[in-house]
């Protein structure tokens, strides 16, 4: 399974506290964040990654190489200007082989099972898969909603402060849509996926409740630190 990891957004809320590499490249002890992510791919079944990068990218491949130190296949696509996560995925593009591919964000770690989503696919025929996550109070993001596991909304904004689901920045999809992202900067979350869901593309997924943390803000950034140091997070 091929696996497109998006490393290329500038990091600007941690600066503050990691300020001389690409966010995902934050060390937690003596490896980077984004190894904790690889190494939670590896465990289910994914064999190549393809890094999309941009800000100090050659620090993440100075690093990961060619893969074979963690026996997996890596490659990378540069941006040379910011383009969006959609637009970041179309660049990426270039380099998936496989009918359909996994893309996450690699400033954010899941305990998941990712072969679920494979599953899923294959059952529904799926034009996209995605994970969603449940929050406290959803107004602060895009709400997205599933009826029976088909994505009926998302990125729907509400001004309710109440429990609900929103997007977890997980995907498994279709090559062919890779046709469908124009050129340039474009987002995934705002264009592409509402943009599919009113043309009646098959989307569909689960809500996952196990471990989740983004290391966007500092305050992450060190609860993740000690998660590992606990134990609660393991590789």
């Amino acid at each position: 399974m091929q696996a497109v990891l998006l490393a290329g957004g500038l990091g600007t809320r941690l600066r503050s506290v990691v300020s001389d590499r690409p966010k995902p490249m934050a060390l937690i002890g003596n490896k980077p964040f984004m190894e904790y992510v690889v190494l939670e791919l590896k465990k289910h079944g994914v064999t190549e990654i393809v890094f999309a990068v941009g800000y100090k990218g050659s620090m993440v491949e100075e690093y990961f190489k060619d893969g074979s130190s963690w026996d997996i296949k890596v490659s990378y696509a540069y941006e040379e200007e910011l383009l969006g996560t959609a637009g970041a995925i179309k660049n990426a593009g270039k380099l998936i082989t496989d009918d359909r591919f996994l893309v996450l964000n690699a400033d954010t770690f899941y305990q998941i099972d990712y072969t679920r989503l494979v599953s899923l696919s294959e059952e529904r025929n799926l034009d996209m898969a995605l994970v969603l996550r449940e929050v406290s109070d959803v107004s602060r993001y895009g709400q997205a909603v599933l009826e029976d596991g088909w994505l009926k909304t998302f990125d729907e904004k509400t001004d309710t402060s109440s429990q609900g689901t929103i997007n977890g920045g997980i995907y498994y999809l279709r090559r062919s849509l890779l046709e469908q992202i124009p050129e340039g900067k474009v987002s995934l979350e705002h264009e592409m996926i509402p943009g599919w869901l009113l043309e009646g593309k098959k989307l569909g997924g689960f809500v996952n409740d196990g471990y989740f943390i983004d290391i966007g803000v500092p305050e992450d950034y060190y609860r993740f630190i000690e998660d590992v140091e606990k134990g609660t997070v393991t590789i």
